[in-house]
């Protein structure tokens, strides 16, 4: 009898175990076989000299890793090696933002002219500050002008500059716009943009292989990064608002804990958890998604058309329409961001509902939509638990 009951208590513990491994428990050989099936066509069509995948799924990180950091030294990729994000460093430029709103030192709703004097009777009396976030901007310039050397001959430039349209009916992608509301945030904290995101977003999320300047004893994991066709190896250059728009170095471990982060697998400051939560709800609606502060928003399942519109030059480089969103979408979402540099390419992307996000990393860039379909195939494959083709 009594050895009845305790297989029965046995059982009825283990069911949910068993439950549970059937619906979230992924091995990492399936993992792997899922990455190299879905990537393996992208590395190859597109000749990549690295790549790392990383996917957060439950709370469990898998890593997989192609080819080298420094092609003349034969070094190979790993899980610390440091990429160079490009624009998915605007991720980190609006939660500093958002988190300055929730000290109470900034307010996103404020005019951008109230915390830039210089800027006061311009076109910025009508920009908010949230508005730079989601390049509601009144169609500022994808990238600051050539003949600009300075931040100081820039806020010249802008108080002058004159708006195509309202800042909230279209959506103009802007390293300007983006890099001013970096320089804005920083000096809410009364220093450096560099030094205000070190100390109150990347050192609280433990984020400790992410960085503006690499320093000196970080250099060996620095991937070089190579331009299709070329042997040359190339690191981003400096340039006005480079930190705030484009500038952040990081590794695929600390990149998959700032996806836990957003996936509210870590605990951390409430300040910071609502500023993160913040930025990834939209505000404007586009024709493909939904734009947030930077993160941008579909329904999952999602449209590959709809995602590889969203991904193209087009979104990146003309003005686009966009309405005011009134509230959530329903359903499910799927949120994602594009990066590069000369050298680089990076994709991100967060399903919060099915506990999953993805980090892509390569040492050379590469269409955007090429990296979007590829990583919704990854998640497709691995929530369907299917590795096979």
């Amino acid at each position: 009898m009594l050895r009845s009951k305790l297989s029965l208590l046995c059982a009825l513990i283990l069911m949910p175990c068993t439950a549970q491994s059937a619906t979230e428990y992924l091995s990492d050989d399936s993992f792997q076989k899922i990455a190299a099936q879905t990537f393996r066509p992208v590395i190859d069509d597109h000749d990549l000299p690295g790549l790392v995948i990383g996917l957060s799924y439950h709370g469990e990180h898998y890593v997989f890793t192609y080819g080298l950091a420094d092609q003349a030294n034969e070094m190979p990729v790993d899980a610390n090696t440091l990429f160079e994000l490009g624009s998915v460093s605007k991720l980190f430029n609006v939660a500093l933002a958002a988190l300055a709103d929730e000290k109470g030192v900034l307010s996103l709703a404020s005019p951008v002219s109230t915390v830039v004097p210089e800027l006061k009777g311009s076109a910025f009396d009508q920009i908010t500050i949230e508005d730079l976030a989601a390049h509601a901007n009144g169609g500022l310039p994808l990238q600051v002008p050539s003949s600009l050397e300075s931040e100081e001959e820039l806020i010249r430039w802008l108080a002058a500059w004159e708006p195509i349209a309202a800042p909230d009916t279209i959506r103009s992608y802007s390293n300007v716009g983006t890099g001013l509301l970096g320089m804005i945030a920083g000096e809410a904290f009364d220093t450096s943009y560099e030094e205000a995101i070190t100390a109150h977003l990347l050192n609280p999320l433990g984020l400790n292989d992410t960085y503006i300047t690499v320093p000196e004893e970080a250099l060996p994991h620095y991937a070089y990064g190579y331009i299709s066709g070329s042997a040359e190896p190339i690191r981003v250059t400096p340039g006005v608002f480079d930190a705030e728009s484009y500038g952040i170095k990081s590794s695929v471990n600390d990149m998959l804990r700032f996806i836990d982060v957003h996936l509210g697998r870590i605990d951390i400051p409430v300040e910071i958890e609502s500023a993160l939560s913040r930025t990834r709800e939209a505000i404007y609606d586009t024709a493909y998604y939904g734009q947030g502060m930077v993160w941008e928003e579909y329904n999952w399942p999602i449209d590959l058309a709809r995602l590889t519109e969203g991904n193209s030059n087009e979104m990146a480089r003309e003005p686009h329409s966009i309405t005011r969103r009134d509230g959530p979408i329903d359903g499910t979402t799927f949120l994602n961001k594009t990066g590069s540099t000369n050298g680089f390419g990076v994709y991100i992307a967060l399903i919060p509902d099915e506990n999953i996000g993805v980090v892509v990393l390569a040492n050379q860039r590469y269409p955007n939509p090429v990296r979007a379909e590829a990583t919704v195939h990854l998640i497709e494959h691995v929530l369907s638990g299917d590795d096979t083709e």
